[in-house]
């Protein structure tokens, strides 16, 4: 980033992680500045990569992905295994998250899908794609108590 994070930027940040279609005249009079210098502001931390996408939540009771699965994954050679999971990844929709992580597993995968039968196919292609997949442990997500994509923006 090329220019720091002012308290004004900050402001500004707090009210497009909420919604992202607000309008430039409602940040600008919460915050003390113009509309104009808001909507400047905006297009450095798009620029900037600040902020890096702007998204619609969609429910995914509503469009049928009725199964949240978690899994951890254990490889036997990261540094073979870990190209080519970030290939395969790249062609699985219902993986939402793939994180690369310590702990008694390597990877933590988050996935939607519609059913166990479409969320056991998904882990049979991995493991013929990736061959460095020793073991996966998969949890069942029952209740879903917060989820959130808002990062503190705080000095």
């Amino acid at each position: 980033m090329d220019t720091p994070l002012d308290p004004f930027d900050r402001k500004i940040l707090e009210f497009v992680q909420r919604d992202c279609q607000v309008n430039a005249e409602v940040i600008a009079e919460a915050v003390g500045l113009s509309a104009s210098a808001v909507q400047r502001r905006l297009r450095r931390l798009r620029a900037e990569k600040v902020i890096t996408a702007e998204v619609a939540i969609v429910d995914p009771q509503v469009v049928g992905q009725r199964m949240q699965f978690i899994a951890g994954i254990e490889l036997k050679d990261n540094y073979e295994a870990l190209p080519r999971i970030r290939t395969w990844v790249q062609k699985e929709p219902e993986v939402q998250q793939l994180f690369y992580v310590t702990g008694a597993v390597d990877l933590v995968m988050v996935i939607l899908s519609k059913s166990v039968k479409e969320y056991d196919a998904l882990s049979a292609r991995l493991m013929a794609e990736v061959p460095q997949v020793i073991r996966m442990t998969t949890n069942v997500v029952i209740d879903t108590m917060k989820s959130d994509w808002y990062v503190p923006v705080d000095e």
